[in-house]
């Protein structure tokens, strides 16, 4: 059991939303709007600021670019101006202040350089300060099959076993090679997984050969849910392969460090009660326009 407190949570948004071009020349994908359960209409990095606040996180590092500042700032940190705000429903000027609350939690970190997601996160090293933080993808939001936000949960599954902890999803073989892909042992079944090997973007072959888990369907596999509560550790892997240029794909990945985090420190997979929305591809958005609302 874990007696650290998760306080921070960062969120990378330093990306050039290249998949979503041309929309992206002049419009960041994390304001992209979503038509949230409450009827409001919210960019997407508010549903993923919102997720992490659901879990009970105190600070939020934002990793921007330092040109996005003040698209940024103006939304989590600036009055509206005042002429919009007099037109705005008493309703909406009430949020306007649950806005700028929320801004009082957030800080914005630079990346200027954009060399892969595991790069991203190293940039809030500093800031992190050697706790154990909450991880939240830039472009995926969540709804819950329980009372609990999905974070909630993989906070309760960190608490209790007091490792790194991964939320996980089940993942047809068609689209594993799109996404991270564990294995390890159950440690309950079809709920708790103990993490042997992580795996970017696997090929078939490899996933059929490496990484089927028993008592799973020959076509299913476990794949990352987009929700991670890590130890500080990570950081020192991270390092690792920036000092010695080891990247993937021409970038610095988090996966490859994931692995090793979970070799040598140990890790949690936790089958998650709910469901992800990948709002970082056209067709993918385009769904989530529809689905998240339902």
């Amino acid at each position: 059991m874990s007696t650290n407190k998760v306080r921070k949570a960062i969120i990378p948004a330093a990306g050039f939303g290249t998949r979503l071009f041309p929309a992206t020349k002049v419009f960041k994908k994390e304001f992209f709007p979503i038509v949230d359960r409450d009827g409001r209409t919210k960019p997407i990095i508010l549903l993923i600021v919102e997720e992490a606040i659901s879990a009970g996180i105190e600070e939020i590092g934002i990793i921007i670019q330092s040109s996005d500042r003040n698209l940024f700032e103006d939304f989590f940190k600036n009055p509206v101006q005042p002429e919009f705000y007099q037109k705005l429903s008493q309703e909406s000027q009430e949020y306007c202040q649950y806005l700028q609350e929320l801004g009082k939690k957030i800080t914005f970190i630079i990346q200027d350089k954009q060399e892969g997601y595991g790069h991203a996160v190293f940039a809030a090293k500093d800031w992190i300060n050697n706790e154990p933080f909450l991880l939240l993808l830039g472009d995926h939001i969540y709804t819950s099959d329980e009372k609990d936000s999905c974070t909630s949960q993989l906070m309760r599954i960190y608490q209790d076993y007091g490792k790194s902890a991964i939320a996980l999803t089940i993942m047809s073989e068609e689209i594993i090679h799109k996404a991270g892909c564990v294995t390890g042992t159950w440690e309950k079944l079809n709920s708790i997984l103990s993490i042997t090997q992580f795996s970017e973007k696997p090929d078939l072959k490899y996933a059929r050969s490496h990484l089927h888990l028993e008592g799973m369907p020959e076509d299913k596999f476990l794949a990352v849910f987009g929700i991670y509560i890590l130890e500080p550790q990570i950081f020192n892997y991270l390092q690792e392969e920036i000092d010695n240029n080891l990247r993937y794909k021409g970038e610095f990945q988090l996966t490859t460090c994931l692995d090793k985090l979970c070799r040598n420190e140990g890790g949690i997979g936790y089958l998650v009660k709910g469901q992800y929305f990948d709002t970082g591809m056209p067709l993918f958005y385009r769904q989530t326009t529809i689905d998240f609302y339902n």
